[in-house]
């Protein structure tokens, strides 16, 4: 049950994890920067891109297992977005993590009565209705909303666009499976035990996940450390690749 990975560069290994309905396309403005510095394991999620018929489940446990299997053991994982949910999942179940990014990800995506700085559930209800109506256009409304706020907002969401597909579509199926993820996962209960350096890369004006929550989290983890973005958005490795690149060199190797 394996997945495309596809690997780039030399030097220490780092795992990259897209986000939401995307695949590891979407990180070439950064890979062009590290390449030099990184051996990269740029992952396709279950469903998306290259691993599209991959018959791994879209849950955490499962994706965190099976790319534990295909790269390095004691690399340092980066996970955007939903990426980050399953990078935190691996870092805190016994999968041997030298160091965790976060990038515009954060343990709980949804506002709970002891976490006011998620989205609203009704956010994720309203996409989880598109999809089974008009999945195209949902996913359209999803990238405008991730590239909204930054200060490239056209330039981010033009290369949202040209990427969705470049790899084929996405299973409509393993959308809604990511939606539930986003919708219902909540690993804030592990990040006291978190042992590893971790960083947490946001994007000031990012509208999904508010750098409050990525600094909340932090406060709660130890040896953890984060790094805000001015000017970007949701993917502010597409808009500042340089200073997310620069923020990944100041990691332990």
């Amino acid at each position: 049950m394996s997945l495309f990975i596809d690997r780039i560069g030399h030097g220490p290994d780092l795992v990259l994890l897209h986000g939401w309905a995307m695949h590891g396309g979407v990180f070439a403005p950064l890979v062009e920067r590290l390449r030099d510095h990184y051996t990269l394991h740029v992952v396709d999620l279950p469903g998306h891109g290259g691993s599209r018929d991959s018959e791994v489940p879209l849950r955490l446990e499962t994706c965190a297992a099976a790319i534990a299997e295909q790269v390095p053991v004691d690399a340092t994982w980066c996970g955007w977005s939903l990426g980050g949910l399953i990078a935190l999942h691996a870092a805190q179940h016994a999968i041997p993590v030298r160091a965790l990014v976060m990038l515009c990800a954060t343990p709980c995506f949804v506002r709970k009565d002891d976490w006011r700085w998620g989205m609203s559930p009704e956010i994720f209800r309203d996409f989880a209705e598109g999809l089974r109506n008009d999945w195209r256009g949902t996913l359209d409304r999803f990238l405008a909303l991730e590239a909204f706020g930054s200060e490239h907002a056209k330039e981010e969401l033009r290369h949202l666009r040209d990427e969705l597909f470049a790899r084929g579509e996405p299973a409509t199926s393993v959308l809604a499976d990511g939606l539930e993820l986003l919708e219902t996962s909540d690993l804030r209960p592990g990040l006291p035990a978190l042992m590893m350096p971790s960083l947490w890369i946001g994007g000031r004006r990012d509208r999904l996940v508010d750098p409050r929550a990525m600094q909340a989290s932090v406060e709660l983890t130890p040896n953890a450390s984060i790094d805000v973005v001015d000017h970007a958005g949701h993917a502010p490795f597409l808009t500042h690749a340089d200073a997310v690149a620069a923020a990944l060199g100041r990691l332990p190797q």
